[in-house]
């Protein structure tokens, strides 16, 4: 049954950004899963009515009524309009940083529900600063990186952590995450954001150390007693067995589980840690693999550091906003990780997360998509507070059981 708290709202759910790369592939999934005549009332939104039709249109008859709501990322009024009729918004509007803001402005002032994919954490501390009161006052939780980044990291902990109370009566304070393997496509979506988060970081100080900051979504009053070291360079991971290098999205990933345990009142300890690493294997091959790895990060930042370079990523080589991989590509795409976590007697526990598709699309949007309804259906407003919240603090069993369910995500203790 849904909750029905806001029974004057026409919609349990509006996917905004619907003609995006990702709003498509979003849209196309909620199609097949939920059809247009379900208990589910939802809605497709954009700034083009051209664009729009010509989506819906595409589907055939089968989405023939599938409503459409015009609104523009810099137009409040029709940001209103759209909230007025919706409990949930899911938005694919991106970067954050250019197009995000007035809109979560808008769910925080009217208590509208809202989730994105968003792996720009110097934006999510912006929208915190600006908005949080207003989305406690309103009741609207805000609920930022439903995708790739960072569902598996956050909720592979929350499993992780209650396995650990389950079995030891404690949870685990020494955690890391490891990628034994990935297939998908490059998201342009996600590299225009690192773009921005560069030109942000360059262009002010300020921008510059809260990007080197772990904590840096945790609130100045976190009560985190040991500093968090991220995986920089090169390591042989013992545990694993294998050397390790660098991992892309471990800059919003591990500030997302922090902060989930931040929120839940320190509840992996105030010693927990956390760190994102990518296996290369053991022995020579593993280090050699390991140094290119690194070598490889760290060319890719100094090219979209440097403006020059930059242009020249952009025009021959990096994907541009609104491109990825095709269906076929998406299909065969996949992502193994490994969160392991032990405890200072020696006791230790491995949890298995596994997704079906192209990490950055195909499984992002179904990520995405269970992630909203979820908001809209399994948790009610009298059970969690407004304010800005991670996937595990907002969602917690009731998002493993959907993405397994529903998402082809599996959370396995190993």
């Amino acid at each position: 049954m849904l909750n029905n708290e806001e029974s004057n709202k026409q919609y349990d759910l509006v996917v905004f950004g619907a003609t995006s790369f990702v709003g498509q592939i979003l849209t196309t999934y909620l199609i097949e899963h939920l059809g247009t005549n379900s208990d589910i009332s939802w809605a497709i939104a954009a700034r083009s009515t051209a664009k729009l039709t010509e989506l819906r249109d595409s589907y055939g008859d089968s989405a023939s009524q599938l409503p459409m709501i015009i609104a523009d990322s810099h137009d409040e009024a029709s940001l209103q309009a759209m909230c007025s009729q919706t409990r949930v918004i899911i938005s694919t509007v991106g970067p954050y940083a250019l197009y995000g803001e007035l809109l979560v402005k808008t769910c925080a002032e009217t208590g509208t529900d809202y989730t994105d994919l968003t792996g720009e954490a110097q934006w999510i501390k912006q929208m915190q600063d600006k908005y949080q009161q207003a989305a406690e006052n309103s009741g609207a939780r805000i609920v930022n990186s439903c995708g790739f980044d960072s569902i598996p990291s956050d909720m592979g902990m929350f499993t992780l952590q209650q396995q650990a109370n389950e079995q030891f009566n404690h949870p685990m304070p020494h955690t890391k995450l490891r990628v034994k393997a990935i297939k998908g496509g490059a998201s342009g979506g996600t590299v225009a954001s690192m773009i921005e988060a560069i030109k942000a970081a360059k262009a002010d100080p300020k921008v510059r150390r809260q990007m080197g900051n772990p904590y840096l979504l945790c609130g100045k009053d976190h009560q985190y007693q040991q500093k968090a070291h991220s995986v920089k360079g090169p390591m042989f991971d013992k545990e694993f067995n294998s050397w390790i290098a660098p991992f892309i999205m471990e800059a919003i990933n591990s500030r997302i589980v922090l902060r989930s345990n931040a929120l839940m009142g320190m509840a992996y300890g105030k010693n927990f840690t956390y760190s994102e690493g990518v296996l290369t294997g053991p022995g020579f091959k593993g280090r050699v693999g390991a140094v290119m790895s690194t070598l490889g990060f760290g060319a890719l930042g100094i090219g979209l550091f440097f403006s020059p370079l930059r242009a020249l990523l952009e025009k021959f080589v990096l994907p541009a906003p609104g491109e990825g991989p095709s269906p076929e590509a998406q299909l065969k795409g996949f992502f193994d990780l490994r969160l392991y976590g032990a405890d200072n007697d020696g006791n230790h526990l491995m949890v298995k997360v596994t997704g079906d598709r192209d990490p950055g699309y195909g499984s992002t949007a179904k990520m995405l998509a269970q992630a909203g309804l979820c908001m809209a259906i399994d948790i009610k407003k009298e059970d969690q507070a407004g304010g800005f919240l991670t996937p595990s603090t907002a969602m917690g069993g009731a998002l493993v059981k959907r993405l397994e369910d529903h998402a082809g995500l599996e959370f396995k203790l190993l």
